[in-house]
């Protein structure tokens, strides 16, 4: 046990703590400057997929705003209730800004991974899509490096499917615990039996689920979050001050000043966001849109929603009140938010940020299923092994939900989700010049006037691409 400890170690060392976040980095600025700044040419289209825009007109397909909901149920998780105010105890209020910043050049980097996802998505037996990361590898790279694909998928399984679906059980389970009293095993057999009833259902019973809590979860801690700031107005230009101030270490909040504060931000805002991970793509993929880069630029959207709303919810609630001190550490996670809301608009704000907690705990439940289950469709067509994955799922929200030490599967799920990275950039950096390609082909449509641009498979006979996947053919322009 002892020597697995040491080797996981070892290679989150290898992978997070030296090269991945200066690669995420890195790679993110290159896409957003080799795509001429797309996510900000694009962003007034991200909100056409809140409009019947973003309806399927086939009630049989996922639709992009479904997509759209379930990829944010996904990345909007404890990292933006807990991990942003672990960012500002750790460093300081820049590190705000610099979660900012990271999550704006991450919005390329997702729009360029949801493209290559769709672009080379398969038509399953049943109707419904099936891509991501393994079948771009596989399809855009070539067969000899399938190895790479399933070594993606297991990372995928391990990392999310089993790791963090243990940790949101428990993070519902002791918040349930520590502001209602509820047993854990109570709150673990019914969280168990939620999510059974919908992961049951696969990805149709996934993507109605999150239409209708994704909404609540967001716009309920949205409005939240505007009250605190309303019943702070005068404080929140200070506030805004502090933050710019601490991220260019005009000012030092934290041992490590402006370094900590970088950190920190980078840090926390690719943990939330997950952009250039290789997870969302996944679901990305599902969805059934005219041009692989609509998609790309709804899941761009995800990322803006993620860290540039959800996140900055939190981090107003905790800079605009007094629970926070600059350089104590003796409060941070969920704690200090719990407390920082309690301190603006009472005690019963405790039960809110539970029921907060739960929606957007169980939204990534249903996230990382389907994550694990498109990773085993890629490696087996077995129904059974779905069943038993399924089944494993369940189990292991349950076990999550009653073991307080459940966070210990960091030890080995951080690790995997860092190798499951690294191959997610590496295939990004190599099929980089494809979804060039794709996305220039959306552009010339646009500059011509076509409002809904429509990929065309004969135009790129070169791909190996799933003609039963693209079958239209584009309209005269």
């Amino acid at each position: 046990m002892e020597f697995l400890d040491r080797a996981f170690g070892l290679i989150n060392d290898l992978t997070w703590g030296a090269a991945l976040i200066p690669f995420l980095v890195v790679l993110g600025c290159f896409f957003t400057i080799a795509s001429g700044f797309a996510q900000f040419r694009y962003f007034k289209r991200m909100f056409r997929v809140l409009s019947k825009d973003g309806s399927s007109a086939d009630p049989n397909k996922i639709s992009a705003r479904e997509a759209l909901f379930v990829s944010v149920g996904g990345r909007v998780g404890g990292g933006n209730i807990a991990g942003v105010a672990v960012a500002i105890t750790a460093g300081g209020p820049g590190a705000v800004f610099w979660m900012w910043a990271i999550a704006l050049v991450g919005m390329c980097s997702a729009m360029i991974e949801s493209i290559l996802a769709q672009v080379y998505k398969e038509t399953m037996p049943g109707g419904d899509f099936r891509g991501g990361p393994a079948r771009a590898i596989v399809h855009g790279l070539g067969h000899k490096y399938r190895w790479l694909a399933v070594i993606y998928c297991i990372c995928l399984i391990g990392s999310f499917s089993i790791g963090f679906n243990a940790f949101q059980g428990n993070t519902v389970a002791g918040a349930a615990a520590d502001s209602l009293g509820v047993p854990r095993i109570a709150t673990g057999l019914v969280l168990a039996a939620i999510t059974g009833f919908v992961i049951f259902g696969g990805i149709h019973r996934i993507a109605k689920a999150a239409d209708v809590i994704i909404p609540v979860m967001a716009i309920g801690y949205i409005a939240m979050a505007l009250l605190v700031i309303v019943l702070n107005f005068t404080s929140l230009p200070a506030v805004l001050v502090d933050i710019f101030a601490n991220a260019f270490g005009f000012r030092e909040a934290v041992s490590g000043g402006m370094g900590a504060a970088i950190a920190q931000g980078l840090r926390r805002g690719l943990f939330s966001n997950e952009a250039g991970l290789g997870s969302a793509p996944n679901v990305a993929a599902t969805a059934y849109v005219h041009h692989p880069v609509s998609q790309g630029i709804t899941q761009s959207f995800s990322v803006f929603i993620d860290t540039i709303l959800i996140c900055s919810c939190t981090a107003f609630v905790i800079l605009l009140g007094d629970v926070y001190t600059p350089g104590a550490a003796d409060i941070d996670g969920v704690a200090l938010t719990q407390q920082s809301l309690v301190s603006h608009v009472g005690s019963w704000a405790q039960y809110y940020l539970t029921a907060a907690i739960f929606l957007f705990s169980f939204s990534s439940i249903m996230y990382n299923y389907y994550l694990g289950e498109n990773a085993l469709s890629f490696m087996t067509d077995e129904p059974m092994a779905r069943n038993i994955l399924r089944i494993a799922i369940i189990g292991i929200v349950l076990l999550g939900a009653v073991a307080p030490g459940a966070t210990a599967v960091f030890a080995f799920s951080d690790p995997m989700m860092g190798i499951l990275a690294i191959v997610n950039l590496l295939a990004l950096a190599m099929l980089f010049p494809i979804a060039a390609r794709v996305l220039d082909d959306f552009t010339r449509q646009v500059r011509a006037g076509v409002d809904r641009p429509v990929f065309c498979a004969d135009d790129f006979p070169d791909l190996q691409l799933d003609r039963t996947s693209w079958p239209e053919k584009r309209p005269a322009e």
